[in-house]
């Protein structure tokens, strides 16, 4: 993964994710996250009864949003995903658990269910480096280079 995208998502905590129900609409929900790097795979926990693990079990594919944990308005960064939930089967989901409450560890005393994103694609919009920079990267960039 590119070093700045890498940065930019370890240096952050809290992700805007959005998935769509059986009818074709969209919902929005915010989550802390931890993320792995080398595998292109963020990790959120959220509990069963959410109305969002409702619909990604039924549709994994999801699109996301982070920003900086603090907002400067005189530079414009962020970064954008799109990515689908792994089933628990997944081999990639064996460590989801143990990435995220090593980031996280107060949250092993609340209930839920860690659930594991595979990002497939990544847009950071950076000004720090340039007016309007873009720098995107795909999974094909990651498997490429194992």
């Amino acid at each position: 993964m590119k070093e700045n995208i890498n940065q930019f998502i370890q240096k952050q905590t809290c992700a805007s994710i959005c998935c769509v129900d059986k009818n074709g609409s969209p919902y929005c929900f915010s989550c802390f996250y931890a993320f792995n790097s080398e595998e292109g795979l963020l990790y959120f926990k959220s509990s069963n009864g959410a109305h969002h693990s409702s619909i990604i079990a039924n549709n994994p594919v999801i699109a996301g949003t982070i920003l900086p944990d603090k907002l400067n308005v005189l530079v414009v960064k962020g970064l954008q995903f799109e990515g689908i939930i792994l089933p628990g089967d997944h081999p990639a989901v064996k460590y989801s658990s143990g990435n995220y409450h090593k980031k996280y560890p107060f949250a092993l005393t609340m209930p839920g269910e860690i659930w594991t994103i595979q990002i497939n694609s990544i847009k950071l919009t950076d000004s720090t480096i340039g007016f309007g920079k873009k720098i995107s990267w795909e999974r094909n960039d990651l498997v490429s280079k194992n």
